[in-house]
């Protein structure tokens, strides 16, 4: 009757009106569409919010569409100018980011906190006792370049906390641990005390950076791997995620992030990562995904992960370190990665660092449960063309797009840097 026809009526508006907003999104350049924040992090300033559903603020920018970010300066080989990109201001100030794993000032877990700390986030860390001291010197003496922050200060660590993640609660430390030299002094390393001193400390730990793992038995094959190198593979690089989240996660406000480092052998095979280590990473992806909803529904945080490529770091040189005057394995898998990735460059740790930004601020508040690759693309590759096999057909290819496509491209590319 008349009442239906009415309402057919209305609801036909409603689909104008959305239409409508649909037209103008598509002429909204995105500096006008999010507005330079006015607050804390990479929210929108208030007038750049609609009054239903955050949908962001449209306008015509004077009857003609701009180029989006048309102007904006290509981002520097090794790291961004500062922390803010057209139409966002990365502030982290008054957050608390603590970063487990971190020893020295060459793998992703340092990367991660510099990147967070370049945007005034509060660092700390949680770091394995045996090397805290030689940790602590190398702070003291400072590490030149590689702490130096983009306003061209060092990055301050605020506080250094021990951390055994093989512990998960002090009455699962073995006596051997307790006794051994390299642990004197030290109590409270396994996790839940570790998580009480921090909330006696901050109150509170609004980024939580999974950045360790550790296979005793790496270096063997998996048919040679034992059931004690297995387990502790997973114990330390997998189900420490779990206890991280349990001792810590109640101490995250709604809204933070937890971020673990994961790898591809995790998926795909990769000869020489042994040790159960390509199971325990596979576990830490699974259980990304469980935890993802059960830390967001409890505390309404976001769990992701970062897929990250080879990096010479200490802890990869030391999977199966070359003799005097011999390459590591780990040198082999960045120039093969260089080789057959779609983008053939070196992938630097600030890549993965600024990643790990991006998933703890506001740009990514819809994102949990994933796995962010950070690897040129190597993960999407199905063959590559340095192969020995295609080695003849390759060669005698040239040409578009042959040219741009064979495994020496990259290398040719940071010779002529």
């Amino acid at each position: 009757g008349e009442a239906a026809r009415g309402h057919l009526k209305m609801l036909v508006s409603k689909i104008a009106v959305v239409a409508a907003l649909g037209s103008l999104a598509a002429f909204t350049s995105p500096s006008e569409a999010f507005t330079a924040p006015s607050c804390v992090g990479f929210g929108r300033s208030v007038a750049a919010q609609s009054a239903v559903g955050r949908i962001p603020k449209l306008g015509l920018s004077h009857g003609a569409a701009k180029a989006p970010l048309a102007a904006a300066p290509r981002a520097q080989k090794n790291g961004v100018t500062g922390c803010s990109m057209a139409g966002y201001n990365i502030d982290l100030t008054g957050k608390v980011a603590f970063v487990a794993g971190v020893a020295d000032a060459s793998g992703y877990g340092w990367a991660i906190a510099k990147q967070l700390a370049n945007a005034g986030c509060t660092i700390i860390v949680g770091t394995w006792p045996p090397v805290m001291t030689l940790f602590e010197r190398g702070l003291k003496k400072g590490f030149g370049e590689d702490g130096m922050l983009d306003n061209g200060e060092q990055m301050n660590i605020e506080k250094i906390y021990p951390l055994d993640a093989m512990f998960s609660t002090a009455d699962e430390v073995d006596e051997d641990t307790k006794a051994n030299k390299r642990y004197a002094g030290l109590e409270g390393y396994d996790i839940k005390s570790c998580a009480e001193k921090v909330k006696a400390d901050y109150g509170k730990v609004d980024f939580l950076i999974h950045s360790l793992a550790n296979g005793p038995e790496v270096t063997k094959p998996l048919l040679e791997t034992s059931r004690g190198g297995y387990l502790a593979a997973s114990s330390a690089s997998a189900y420490s995620m779990i206890s991280m989240l349990q001792h810590f996660g109640p101490l995250m406000p709604e809204g933070g992030s937890a971020i673990s480092l994961t790898y591809i052998a995790s998926e795909r095979v990769v000869p020489g990562y042994g040790g159960g280590m390509s199971s325990a990473k596979a576990q830490l992806e699974s259980d990304t995904k469980v935890l993802s909803w059960e830390a967001g529904r409890m505390y309404g945080i976001r769990v992701n992960t970062i897929s990250a490529g080879p990096l010479a770091s200490r802890a990869a040189v030391a999977i199966k370190k070359g003799g005097a005057g011999e390459r590591n394995y780990i040198d082999y898998c960045i120039d093969y990665n260089i080789a057959n990735t779609p983008l053939p460059k070196p992938l630097y740790a600030d890549d993965v660092g600024k990643t790990a930004l991006a998933l703890c601020s506001d740009l990514t508040m819809a994102v949990t449960g994933t796995c962010q690759y950070v690897d040129n693309g190597m993960h999407a590759m199905g063959l590559t063309v340095d192969s020995g096999s295609f080695k003849e057909y390759i060669d005698r290819q040239s040409g578009v797009p042959w040219d741009g496509w064979k495994p020496d491209v990259g290398a040719k590319k940071l010779a002529a840097e």
